[in-house]
């Protein structure tokens, strides 16, 4: 398998940091608001973020490079 220029290693990089923020940031809008239909919208947010960050790392691992 091919491996990733520094600059594609860069931007999954940036895509893996990009989709940690957006699990923090859905979990804290889940906290700040009492309104259950946000709530429950931020929490599946914040799930979808997630898998996309180990799906990413799992991607990575399974090709040998390090995130």
């Amino acid at each position: 398998m091919q491996s990733l220029t520094t600059k594609e290693l860069a931007a999954v990089e940036c895509q893996l940091d990009l989709e940690r923020l957006l699990v923090s940031k859905c979990r804290d809008a889940e906290e700040a608001t009492a309104d259950q239909t946000l709530r429950c919208q931020f929490r599946s947010c914040a799930q979808q973020h997630k898998i996309n960050y180990q799906t990413l790392v799992q991607w990575l691992e399974g090709r040998g490079e390090e995130a």
